[in-house]
């Protein structure tokens, strides 16, 4: 049995542990101590890493009683090692948890909800609750959970008797009856867990709540806490600046300045629209009637310019053909015809040009990966 010192003290960093075993699996060695303080994967909360001595660990889990440590390099059984625990993330793993449960007890005193999903990762920390709460309530939890943290109370862990337990008011995603970890944030939540936890909540710095997204019968939302937060707010607070200096608006005026930008841009957008209608209304008007296949390359134009253009184009020839891109990133097409069903011939040339796409019998389009010389030298054979 390994003795867990993350239960003894959420905050030790570095340690002195005697070499159980070491045994070579999968191009990895897999370690384990007489005692550690690298916390194992579980309940949500991503493992420790580090390193024991001179080999990394990269990555902690359970294997019955025993603290397992998955290192790229041997120890010998029988030495005394020291270990030394990526402390920024564990601290940065603790921030976030303890914040969860400020953040899921004041969401379960309010509406009795439970939170039925938990996980940290690389976008944040996501909770799934059993039932809605708008974004206005979340606004106020969150303002309520930084309070908690500015009240600098404490966060207790304690292992009760099981005959304790029918006492007690915690919540729990199992139905435990020993062993049973309670993580108590002094006046706010008390909860079964077993991660390491900060030992006062002022350690946490700020909690914000991102975004959420309404799931079946819940809410998902998206929070980060603590050195993640903070982080991530002043990486905003960045790209907020660049926006403002380039719109030569206030911070707090960016999102009216690109209101309005947009609103140019549409207009901007329909004013073109017509230009380029009346554009490939001339260019078709000077074309002779024909019994032959018309081929058009443009410049900067999108499909619906080039459903324009053939569909005036078909008016006078027996296939309208367009294409507008480059050789090194291919071009997109439109066919249009009033005599000719399409769908044959759309999928013969999509054959010889490395294209993809369809449409109804008059009119397909779609895209091709192909060189300009080869589009023109296919429709040569036509």
């Amino acid at each position: 049995m390994t003795r867990k010192l993350y239960y003894e003290d959420s905050h030790i960093k570095e340690f002195d542990g005697v070499v159980r075993s070491c045994d070579e699996k999968d191009g990895c060695f897999e370690i384990v101590l007489d005692k550690t303080a690298f916390f194992p994967e579980g309940g949500g909360n991503p493992a420790d890493v580090g390193t024991l001595g001179k080999v990394n660990v990269t990555y902690t889990f359970e294997r019955g009683d025993e603290v397992v440590h998955r290192c790229d390099g041997p120890l010998e059984a029988g030495t005394t090692v020291h270990g030394v625990i990526d402390w920024e993330k564990r601290f940065s793993n603790m921030q976030n948890h303890t914040a969860e449960h400020i953040v899921s007890g004041i969401v379960h005193r309010r509406h009795g909800y439970a939170n039925v999903g938990f996980h940290m990762g690389a976008e944040g920390v996501i909770v799934d609750f059993d039932g809605f709460v708008d974004d206005m309530e979340l606004s106020d939890i969150e303002r309520e959970a930084n309070e908690v943290v500015w009240r600098n109370v404490a966060v207790t862990e304690s292992f009760p008797a099981p005959e304790e337990l029918p006492g007690l008011e915690y919540r729990s995603k199992l139905d435990l009856t020993e062993n049973v970890r309670l993580v108590t944030i002094e006046g706010v939540d008390m909860c079964a867990c077993c991660a390491p936890h900060v030992k006062r909540t002022g350690e946490i710095g700020v909690i914000k709540i991102f975004e959420s997204i309404r799931r079946k019968n819940g809410v998902r939302i998206r929070m980060l806490a603590g050195s993640r937060a903070y982080e991530d707010c002043a990486a905003k607070a960045r790209s907020v600046s660049r926006v403002s200096a380039l719109l030569s608006a206030k911070p707090e005026g960016v999102a009216d300045a690109v209101e309005r930008l947009l609103v140019e841009r549409d207009g901007l957008n329909y004013k073109l629209g017509g230009l380029k209608r009346r554009i490939i209304q001339n260019e078709v008007d000077i074309i002779q009637n024909t019994d032959e296949n018309l081929l058009f390359f443009e410049q900067d134009f999108d499909a619906k310019d080039l459903q324009l253009l053939v569909n005036a184009a078909k008016e006078k020839c027996s296939v309208a053909a367009a294409f507008s891109g480059d050789d090194g990133s291919g071009y997109k097409y439109a066919l249009a015809s009033k005599s000719v069903d399409l769908q044959e011939p759309v999928r013969d040339m999509n054959r010889a040009l490395n294209g993809r796409g369809g449409g109804r019998p008059e009119l397909v389009s779609g895209t091709v990966s192909t060189a300009r010389e080869e589009i023109e030298g296919y429709w040569r054979q036509e």
